[in-house]
């Protein structure tokens, strides 16, 4: 009776352990997710948060959650060729950014996760002018592999990441638009 019940529990975790996969399996191979905010202030204004990395302590989400986050910054000072590299605690994990465009209308990247997971995606920040303010469109997009593709069947990264990048532009639209009104 026992070996019975035991047989069965174990077909039944293998059988919901075979769904998972499969389910799995039907996941996309590449993610993508985005956000927009509309920045009362210039394309210019925007740029200036984005271009340099030194100016990201002023509203990227990942720069408060480790406190004692470790920054480096190498190539260009600003625009294209600028890099940032991080090393914090489990909040922010290790990684690196590589600014391949910065135009008026779009900066660039490509960011590159070492911790907790190695990962090779591309960001883009899509700037757009409506006359005095900016449509500010920040999207990440990357390969899924089969293990992504399994957390994905438990965790939606849409909502846990697009939770950072709303209060990231939250905090951008705030300094663009102090910096804007101390301008004017």
């Amino acid at each position: 009776m026992l070996k019975t019940i035991l047989l069965g529990g174990l077909i039944v975790i293998g059988v919901g352990a075979a769904g998972v996969l499969a389910y799995a399996a039907t996941k996309p191979d590449v993610f993508r997710l985005q956000r927009t905010a509309t920045i009362n202030a210039s394309p210019q204004t925007v740029l200036g948060l984005l271009d340099d990395f030194r100016n990201w302590t002023a509203w990227s989400p990942w720069e408060k959650k480790d406190p004692n986050l470790k920054r480096t910054y190498s190539g260009s000072p600003r625009g294209a060729g600028a890099a940032y590299a991080w090393d914090g605690d489990k909040n922010v994990g290790k990684g690196s950014m590589l600014m391949t465009d910065a135009t008026p209308s779009r900066v660039a990247l490509n960011l590159d996760f070492e911790k907790p997971f190695t990962a090779h995606n591309k960001v883009v920040f899509a700037l757009e002018s409506k006359g005095l303010t900016t449509d500010v469109t920040w999207s990440m997009e990357g390969p899924t592999p089969f293990f992504a593709k399994i957390i994905h069947v438990f965790i939606d990264m849409d909502k846990m990441v697009g939770k950072d990048f709303e209060a990231g532009l939250a905090d951008m639209k705030a300094a663009a638009e102090k910096q804007a009104s101390v301008r004017r």
